[in-house]
């Protein structure tokens, strides 16, 4: 599929501004971007790195999402006067006048972002941007680069997991809009869900903005809504071949009901007519896309006799139904049962169409429960998940920060009592190092003045997390993980479709270990600093410690 067109990029760019205004941050960052000015230090080169601690959901990977939109938002960035004028509202009086004219001039285009690819499996601790330019500006964008960053990757994960839990078969429906947090919370979620690996959504908008195939029938509300076959309006439906005398459909769908329930040994009596009515209704709005929800009372009772009633008769006037949706109860169960009288339909009315009639599941669904699907006999071709999708309900946040990691070209590292708090300090390189097999292994974190690793070459590195353990390794490939996207007030990458980012992902994961994407107690991804690295955290560390009585010796 091809990168967006123009005007899709306008649209979108046109939501970043609407949803991402530059106000969309925290008010300390203005203090703190004053009090640089103040001191003259606003135009000072900064670089700031974005990352996160653990992977989520328990896992052993995490995908990175979101850059497009930060992207479309540096692209953007500037204040407007009514901007202006609320800062001066809500900072202290005292706030030097010149400061709001400061503020109105100010863009991105000092700055420079390199990034890893959007779509990239990657793993805690490793430097996914790094942001680049005047201190004033980088530390303005922090609170909205992580805020167009952390949701996005969650649940581009969490979406990566229900697809390795599904398998690569089953077709996957994002439905989560109405219980996701606030619009943009659901608009994210659709838009990053296909991303991480499923093929439809429900939400319109997102197939407007992303092209997000969309997809959608009916629901219960739909079906209980009829109480008679007196409801149904019109009552013909044309055939396929054009016959100019329209059919009457209650009266043909009524000869098919009485054939299935023979067939079946069914009870007439127990045929819900409201929902007959319903399915009737429907198939003559949407004879080409006739799925309807057949558990709104009972299945094996009424629902499915109801279904395959109109659906015979659809199929006898040239048309072909798509199949049914369960909403409740043991759907594995209820599946193999659909699945065998749709057959025994095909089988004794001689009708194809319903040997290819699908199954959609639709109940609160977990990511365990997708995973037991696979464990247990079932007939579900397509799963709709919603809320545990959309709201990540195992894991609420990725936690991704951002940190200062230099000033002037010095090194910046903030040492913590809490080991997993203390960043990193320099400006770096990543690298990935994959073995024979074309598996990642080791992610290498350099200075970047370092000189890259080469295939074939031994080399030593200090993994996160093991104390000062050295190893050696020998790549079999290197690969190098992040590069410029932004510079100068523009993109200088190319803005990629939804479409490519989920081919990007799907490739991504397909190069994975499998032990390392389990979903259940995966092998830890390895990390490493490089030498050099590794010994100015040292040093730094040391200095910091020998200086921290500075006041008492002076």
């Amino acid at each position: 599929m091809a990168a967006p067109s123009s005007n899709t990029c306008g649209v979108m760019e046109q939501s970043i501004r609407e949803r991402v205004p530059p106000l969309l941050t925290d008010l300390y960052q203005f203090t703190m971007a004053y009090a640089y000015w103040r001191a003259g230090r606003h135009q000072e080169p900064a670089v700031f790195e974005l990352f996160f601690r653990d992977n989520p959901f328990g896992g052993g990977f995490s995908l990175f999402a979101g850059l497009h939109d930060c992207l479309l938002f540096m692209r953007s960035f500037r204040f407007t006067d009514e901007d202006v004028e609320f800062l001066r509202s809500v900072l202290p009086p005292t706030t030097d006048p010149a400061f709001f004219q400061f503020l109105r001039g100010l863009d991105c285009s000092g700055v420079t972002l390199r990034s890893v690819s959007e779509g990239t499996v990657v793993f805690a601790r490793v430097p996914l941007m790094e942001v680049a330019g005047p201190l004033a500006v980088v530390q303005l964008l922090e609170t909205s680069l992580l805020c167009l960053v952390n949701y996005a990757s969650l649940v581009c994960s969490n979406a990566a997991r229900f697809r390795l839990a599904a398998g690569p078969r089953r077709k996957l429906l994002e439905m989560g809009l109405r219980r996701a947090q606030g619009p943009d919370g659901g608009l994210t979620a659709s838009r990053y869900t296909h991303i991480g690996g499923f093929d439809l959504t429900s939400n319109v908008q997102a197939g407007f903005l992303f092209g997000v195939p969309v997809a959608g029938t009916m629901a219960h509300s739909y079906v209980t809504s009829f109480t008679s076959l007196e409801e149904v309006r019109p009552q013909t439906l044309a055939a396929v071949n054009r016959d100019p005398n329209p059919v009457d459909l209650i009266s043909l769908t009524k000869g098919w009901l009485s054939r299935v329930c023979e067939l079946l040994g069914a009870e007439p009596g127990k045929i819900r007519e409201g929902e007959l009515a319903s399915f009737l209704s429907y198939a003559i709005a949407y004879p080409q896309n006739f799925l309807p929800v057949i558990d709104s009372y009972s299945v094996g009772c009424s629902g499915l006799l109801n279904f395959c009633a109109v659906a015979l008769a659809l199929c006898e006037l040239g048309y072909r139904p798509v199949g049914i949706r369960l909403d409740s109860g043991d759907l594995c169960r209820q599946s193999v049962e659909v699945r065998r009288v749709f057959r025994l339909c095909s089988e004794h009315f001689s009708v194809s169409a319903f040997d290819s009639l699908i199954i959609v599941g639709t109940n609160n669904i977990t990511e365990q429960s997708m995973a037991e699907l696979n464990k247990k006999e079932n007939e579900i071709d397509a799963v709709g998940v919603g809320t545990h999708l959309v709201t990540c309900t195992q894991q609420p946040s990725l936690g991704c920060v951002y940190k200062l990691v230099e000033v002037r070209g010095s090194p910046r590292m903030k040492i913590s009592e809490d080991p997993q708090k203390s960043t990193v300090p320099g400006r770096k390189a990543v690298y990935r190092l994959l073995d024979a097999e074309g598996h990642p292994f080791l992610d290498l974190v350099c200075l970047s003045v370092e000189p890259p690793p080469e295939a074939g070459a031994s080399l030593s590195c200090h993994p996160l997390g093991c104390d000062n353990s050295c190893v050696s390794v020998v790549p079999a490939q290197v690969t190098c993980l992040r590069l410029e996207v932004f510079t100068k007030g523009q993109v200088t990458h190319p803005l990629c479709s939804a479409a490519e980012t989920r081919a990007k992902v799907q490739s991504s994961l397909q190069t994975l270990h499998p032990r390392h994407k389990r979903l259940q107690e995966p092998d830890s991804y390895t990390v490493a600093l490089s030498e050099k690295l590794h010994n100015l955290v040292t040093e730094i560390g040391k200095g910091s410690s020998n200086n921290s009585n500075f006041l008492l010796a002076n």
